[in-house]
């Protein structure tokens, strides 16, 4: 079988949709929430636990097209150890990597280099780190939650 010639299904994504890395649940995550795409129904949910402001753990649950897949499976690597400010950060690197061919902020972005041609994909890449960025805000450490 030959390499995949469409660069929005690269063999890169392919892999980093099936390690699906940080896919499940928490079973007392301190935030989460959901973001979906209405233009394609994708649909990810994030679930997070706090230590000292950052991500302890995360975990999601995804529904959705190759890249929303792979980007989520990113972030269950990339997030634990993230604050809100360095998850914003992120996000922001992504959405210029996406919009401005700016260079990937980690090595397993660049496999998205084919989505930058087609903006409404953008929102695919762009969805589980909103939902991550939501989970993180909605968030209260074990100790606050009534």
């Amino acid at each position: 079988m030959s390499e995949v010639s469409d660069p929005l299904y690269k063999k890169a994504l392919l892999r980093l949709a099936a390690d699906a890395t940080g896919a499940g649940a928490l079973l007392a995550p301190d935030g989460a929430a959901t973001r979906t795409n209405p233009a394609c129904g994708d649909r990810v949910t994030m679930a997070v636990t706090l230590a000292d402001g950052r991500i302890a753990a995360l975990a999601h649950v995804t529904q959705g097209c190759l890249l929303t897949q792979a980007s989520a499976a990113i972030l269950g690597t990339a997030g634990p150890g993230l604050d809100a400010a360095a998850l914003a950060k992120l996000e922001a690197r992504v959405r210029a990597m996406l919009k401005d061919g700016a260079p990937p902020p980690l090595s397993a972005y660049a496999a998205f280099d084919g989505a930058a041609a087609h903006p409404g994909r953008h929102v695919c890449v762009l969805l589980p780190l909103q939902a991550l960025r939501e989970a993180l805000d909605a968030a209260k450490p074990s100790g606050e939650r009534a």
